[in-house]
């Protein structure tokens, strides 16, 4: 349909405007088009911890089957990179252990990849911890990808690597999400030292070079970058790499991290959560979600994709609150063509298991199903 067609057919010209006008009218009332899918799904969480033998439960076909007939089509992958190194876990990781690539590793994670392509489903593979950075400190990190031109030497030939794998691979099917949750912290292996927004033009360099090392690959590989300040704020410096971009559904951690003892100092002296509703020296509501999301949307008039990598709510936030607040959200990213991942499918934040005390639960297949919370997925 060409475009006098399409202004005719909507109504705009036989309104009694010129072609221009309707034109003009047009651009103005049609919804910006995210340049991503409208992706919706969740996070696995197989290959989170460095340590092999600290596993969460293996995701299955049959999860990814009953992904597909419920209607998702997309899976976050965030991996830990020394999950899949090949090194003597008894002591610290050295700057040339990091390029000891386990194959049996990699094979296993490549066997989840083809479940989820098997029921149509994305996978998006992301570094949750990478050479030099994670929003969880720790496990004896030998250097800092803000900083070391070593770590981000070694970043880029982790992601060369993921990408040659998945050389031939639609983006359709694949994509890269390339840090975890960025920002920049004094020490990588204290949980508790002081963190900051990364300098725009650093995250850029980082962000750059790392695209760089996939498309050497593959120049149609799709790649995302998680805001900067933890997954917040959009990162401008970046519009023109061609680089989609991922918020978080996390806002405010009032309701989200209720008495999370990693994300809050005093997890057991936190106000009870209300939305809407005053909650210490803050009235939380609707426009503040509306606020905070706002310069996402706008990303996505710009042309860049946006999708939200990460959402949720921890199993201590009352269950009536929790959907009133996530309704909400899941409404602001919808009706702006974003999509979204929960954190995660089995546990404290899924819809399987989660360990809710006030939720009536249905029995699926042995595990604990929340039907009112996958209901509100679905719709959205």
């Amino acid at each position: 349909m060409n475009r006098r067609s399409f202004l005719k057919n909507s109504g705009l010209i036989t309104a009694g405007l010129s072609l221009t006008e309707a034109a003009m009218l047009s651009s103005i009332q049609a919804p910006a088009k995210n340049k991503l899918p409208k992706w919706k799904g969740f996070n696995l969480l197989d290959y989170f911890s460095p340590n092999p033998a600290h596993q969460r439960p293996r995701s299955t076909e049959e999860h990814f089957k009953w992904m597909r007939d419920w209607g998702f089509d997309f899976v976050r992958l965030p991996m830990a990179y020394p999950n899949y190194l090949d090194f003597d876990r008894s002591r610290n990781i050295t700057p040339d252990e990091v390029y000891k690539i386990d194959p049996k590793k990699v094979d296993e994670i490549d066997q989840l990849v083809s479940l989820a392509h098997k029921y149509d489903i994305h996978v998006s593979l992301n570094l949750h911890r990478a050479p030099g950075y994670c929003i969880n400190a720790g496990f004896n990190e030998p250097y800092n990808l803000w900083t070391d031109q070593a770590a981000l030497d070694a970043f880029c030939f982790h992601w060369n690597m993921w990408a040659r794998r998945y050389k031939n691979v639609s983006s359709k099917k694949i994509s890269f999400d390339l840090l975890n949750e960025p920002s920049m912290r004094e020490d990588m292996n204290d949980q508790h030292s002081r963190s900051s927004t990364v300098p725009g033009e650093l995250y850029r360099k980082v962000a750059q070079a790392a695209a760089i090392a996939i498309r050497n690959e593959n120049k149609d590989h799709l790649i995302i970058a998680d805001g900067n300040n933890v997954g917040n704020s959009i990162i401008p410096e970046i519009i023109d790499l061609n680089i989609a971009q991922s918020c978080r559904g996390y806002n405010p951690g009032a309701i989200s991290h209720y008495k999370a003892p990693w994300a809050n100092k005093d997890p057991e002296h936190m106000p009870e959560p209300k939305w809407p509703g005053q909650v210490g020296d803050r009235y939380l509501s609707r426009q503040m979600l509306e606020t905070y999301y706002k310069p996402w949307i706008e990303l996505t008039q710009k042309g860049v994709g946006v999708h939200c990598g990460e959402c949720g709510c921890w199993n201590k936030t009352p269950h009536d609150v929790f959907i009133s607040w996530f309704t909400d959200v899941l409404d602001i990213l919808g009706s702006n063509q974003i999509g979204f991942a929960t954190w995660n499918f089995i546990g404290d934040f899924g819809i399987l298991d989660s360990g809710r005390t006030d939720v009536k639960y249905e029995d699926w297949y042995g595990h604990n199903l929340d039907r009112q919370l996958l209901d509100l997925l679905i719709k959205h």
